[in-house]
């Protein structure tokens, strides 16, 4: 499976698992492979105990290279496997080093898929189910955790690196691998049926506008189109479901920000991966044990317009931090970035009135849409298809006001009128409206011109509209 496939989810369409995803066997009875997990299971907890006893601090020794460490690790347990003198197949005895040296140096279990890069997100329901998303679709996996202990194990491992917590008084959490993953956990009694981990996996190597390009996500004429906006310093909203790539389209478009810019990144937890050197990240830090200590997102905003930047880019608006966004646009710091969940571009306006009023300032609702109708440029809308592709709908300007209303206008729109190929793949593309927006002016002031080619007319479905 290519790179398009594996980001955009065009895998044809077939509900059996691709190759190289485990599935459960049906070829024994389930009560025996439950034996046969469970005496595996025994011999490993043996010599995993063994290992940590024996090497301890020089498992967490920054100064041993990691591949004299994995050299190491392996090397003790293929000693540890020869003194257990336990009968078992070549393979079979390969594949139990393999996952020892997952266990002591990784995440157990799920960590072949984290190192899989054609797997976009790991999702694991309790000890016993794991899940895995490949090209945009759901497959179960035939592996598992010993028991809660090993999966509570794993996940204090994760939280632990990042300097996070989770327990019963603190049940959920956000954290990142050192990757830039992101992971979720929620615990007992919060979730029912057990712990659940989901981890959303980040390319290496961030994407570029050429991978997007290639991916079907947008058009040639739509990046260049968006790399003018963004030179240009309008403020732009990205906004679409969960899922659907707003951070990674977010982070592409953030790389046109000129070079010579200093920028600030505010995150709930740091994922962006920009290539400028003048950078300062921001993250939020969540409440200690007492439940002292946050600070918060809108915090953080409020900070930066104070350290000189001339870009704040915000993860993420959700909450009461979409007042202080919207005042900073309307004071003098254009050109912010951010990304919000909302199903169409209109949902936009309402989320972003929603969060303003969650910051607790008594505002009438017009003089809300008068500051989001003049800080808010434009809004590039992301959507996952039913195949699985991840697909920019629409880029919409904000126009301005007519009575209470905030007026839109599209630019550029996806063609579902193009349909579907053999495999149940959609065939569309993102095309020009033909309308020239009314920020180019503002766009020619900051030193920025857009060709007519650009706004050309090209044909769609107005039904999609």
């Amino acid at each position: 499976m290519g790179l398009n496939d594996r980001i955009n989810g065009q895998s044809g369409g077939d509900a059996r698992p691709p190759a190289g995803v485990p599935t459960v066997s049906p070829s024994l009875p389930k009560d025996r492979l439950d034996a046969a997990f469970d005496r595996q299971s025994e011999l490993k907890g043996v010599i995993h105990s063994q290992l940590i006893q024996e090497l301890g601090p020089r498992l967490y020794n920054q100064s041993v290279p990691e591949i004299e460490l994995r050299r190491i690790v392996r090397q003790k347990i293929e000693e540890a496997l020869i003194h257990e003198n336990t009968p078992m197949a070549r393979t079979e005895r390969q594949e139990m080093v393999d996952e020892l040296m997952a266990e002591v140096l990784g995440y157990g279990p799920i960590e072949e898929f984290l190192r899989d890069p054609s797997i976009t997100e790991v999702m694991v329901n309790g000890y016993r189910d794991i899940y895995i998303e490949r090209g945009g679709k759901l497959y179960k996996t035939d592996k598992r955790f010993r028991d809660d202990g090993h999966f509570n194990r794993i996940i204090q491992k994760i939280v632990g690196q990042v300097g996070r917590r989770v327990d019963e008084s603190s049940p959920y959490v956000d954290a990142r691998l050192p990757d830039g993953s992101r992971v979720n956990v929620i615990l007992p009694p919060v979730a029912v049926r057990g712990a659940a981990l989901t981890i959303r996996k980040f390319s290496t190597e961030p994407f570029t506008a050429e991978d997007l390009i290639g991916f079907h996500t947008l058009t040639r004429r739509a990046s260049d189109f968006l790399e003018a906006c963004v030179r240009g310093r309008l403020n732009i909203l990205v906004s679409g479901g969960t899922g659907t790539g707003k951070t990674t389209t977010l982070n592409v478009i953030s790389n046109y920000i000129p070079k010579d810019e200093r920028i600030v990144t505010i995150e709930d937890a740091a994922e962006l991966k920009l290539w400028h050197e003048h950078l300062v990240s921001l993250e939020h830090r969540p409440p200690n044990i007492e439940g002292k200590g946050e600070v918060t997102i809108r915090d953080l905003v409020r900070n930066a317009l104070r350290m000189r930047p001339d870009r704040i880019i915000v993860g993420e608006i959700r909450g009461g931090e979409a007042l202080d966004m919207l005042q900073a646009m309307n004071t003098g710091h254009d050109g912010s970035l951010s990304t919000v969940h909302a199903n169409s571009p209109r949902d936009v306006l309402s989320r972003v009135e929603t969060m303003v009023l969650m910051a607790g300032m008594d505002l009438p609702v017009r003089a809300i849409r008068e500051q989001v109708s003049r800080a808010i440029h434009l809004i590039v809308h992301q959507g996952r298809l039913p195949d699985g592709s991840r697909r920019i709908t629409h880029i919409t300007e904000i126009q301005g006001m007519e009575g209470d209303v905030i007026t839109l206008q599209n630019l550029f729109v996806y063609d579902f009128s193009a349909g579907l190929d053999k495999d149940g793949n959609h065939m569309g593309r993102l095309k020009s409206t033909g309308i020239r927006p009314a920020f180019l002016g503002l766009l020619k002031n900051n030193g920025v011109t857009i060709g007519d080619d650009v706004f050309a007319f090209e044909t769609y479905d107005t039904a999609v509209l």
